[in-house]
C-alpha cells in the first residue's frame, strides 16, 4: 500500500490477511482453521514425563485451555532439591514445531541427568507450548509467539505459567539452557506468517545449515558457548555465515554464535538471571540429518553446557 493510496490489496506472499493491515480476530480465525493435530503431546510428551516421575518430582504447573483442547503443563524437578546446590534450568518446545527441543530436553532426563546430580539441582520442562507442538506450529492457539512473550502479564500463557515455575522453584540458577531448532519451514511458512499478521512487507532471508547459538548480547560468556560449540560438532554441523558474515542477519561474534539482547525481546532465555544461558539452534532438514542426529546435538549441547557452568562455578567458589 502506498502513501495516500486507501486501496488495499490481499497479501501475495501469504493467504492470509490483507496487504498492510495487521490481523483481526477473523484472520486469527482463518488462520487456526489451516491448523491441524499432527501428532500427540499425550503420547509423545506426557508418556515419558509419567515414566520420570519415578526419579524426578512432577510438577503440573499449569493448564491452557484452548476450546476443546486442555493441556496440563508438566515440569520435572529434582526430587531431593539441595539448598546447598545451584539449579540448572532445561527448555523444550517453547517452539512447537521445533521437534528435537522436546526430545533433546527428554532425552537428557532420561540418560544424561542421573550424573550431575551430586552437582546440581534439575528442572526440566520438556514442552513449553503443547498446543502448538501437536500442530507443528511456531505460535499458540492465539498466533502469539510465546518466544516474544515471557514478561510479566503477557499474552502468552505458555510462557506467563513457566516465569511462574521457574520463580517458585528456585532464585539461584547456575544455567539454562533453552532448545530451540532453525527449520526450512521459517522460511517458507513462519516468517511469512509473521509479517502477514503484523502487516508487515516480507523480506526472504536464509535460513542457516547448520547447529548454531543464541548467546546474551548483555552476557555473552563466549568461553562457555565455544566449549558448547566444540562438543556439539562432533555431533553434527555447526552452522557457517551467508556472504554477510551473519546468521539469520546477525553478525557471527564467535564460531557458530550470535547474540541477541534476550531481555529486551522477551526471549525465554531471560528468565532466570542465571550466569550462563544460551539458545540452542538445530538444523533438521538437510537430506543427510536424521532426527536421531539432531536429538544427540541437543543433548551433547546440554552436558558440555553443564560441565562447563559447573567447573566455572566451583572455581568462583574456591576464589
Amino acid at each position: 500500500m502506498t502513501m495516500g493510496d486507501n486501496s488495499i490489496t490481499p497479501v501475495g506472499f501469504y493467504p492470509i490477511g490483507l496487504t498492510g493491515r495487521p490481523w483481526g480476530e477473523q484472520e486469527r480465525g482463518q488462520w487456526r482453521a489451516r491448523q491441524s493435530r499432527r501428532r500427540s503431546y499425550e503420547k509423545d510428551v506426557v508418556q515419558r514425563v509419567r515414566v520420570l516421575s519415578d526419579r524426578f518430582e512432577k510438577i503440573a504447573y499449569g493448564q491452557l485451555e484452548y476450546e476443546n483442547d486442555v493441556y496440563t503443563l508438566y515440569g520435572l524437578r529434582s526430587r531431593f532439591m539441595d539448598t546447598s546446590l545451584p539449579t540448572a534450568l532445561i527448555t523444550g518446545g517453547v517452539h512447537g514445531y521445533e521437534t528435537s527441543g522436546v526430545s533433546g530436553a527428554l532425552e537428557f532426563l532420561e540418560q544424561h541427568a542421573d550424573a550431575y546430580s551430586r552437582k546440581v539441582n534439575f528442572l526440566g520442562v520438556p514442552c513449553v507450548s503443547p498446543w502448538a507442538y501437536e500442530r507443528i506450529n511456531r505460535w499458540n492457539y492465539n498466533a502469539v509467539d510465546p518466544n516474544r512473550n515471557f514478561r510479566v502479564g503477557g499474552p502468552a500463557l505458555e510462557s506467563t505459567a513457566l516465569m511462574d515455575l521457574v520463580h517458585s522453584v528456585s532464585d539461584r540458577y547456575l544455567l539454562h539452557i533453552d532448545l530451540h531448532e532453525t527449520t526450512d519451514s521459517d522460511e517458507s511458512e513462519f516468517r511469512p506468517a509473521l509479517s502477514a499478521r503484523d502487516g508487515k512487507a516480507f523480506e526472504p532471508g536464509h535460513v542457516p545449515h547448520g547447529f548454531y547459538l543464541v548467546a546474551d548480547e548483555n552476557n555473552l560468556q563466549l568461553n562457555f558457548q565455544r566449549a558448547i560449540i566444540s562438543a556439539v560438532q562432533k555431533v553434527t554441523h555447526i552452522a557457517s555465515p551467508d556472504a554477510k558474515g551473519e546468521i539469520i542477519g546477525s553478525p557471527v561474534i564467535a564460531h557458530g554464535v550470535i547474540d541477541y539482547p534476550v531481555a529486551e525481546l522477551a526471549l525465554c532465555a531471560s528468565i532466570t538471571g542465571a550466569p550462563f544461558t544460551t539458545t540452542t539452534e538445530v538444523y533438521p532438514d538437510a537430506a543427510y540429518i536424521t532426527p536421531d542426529e539432531c536429538t544427540r546435538a541437543q543433548v551433547a549441547a546440554v552436558c558440555a553446557a553443564l560441565d562447563f557452568a559447573l567447573e566455572a562455578g566451583a572455581e568462583d567458589n574456591r576464589l
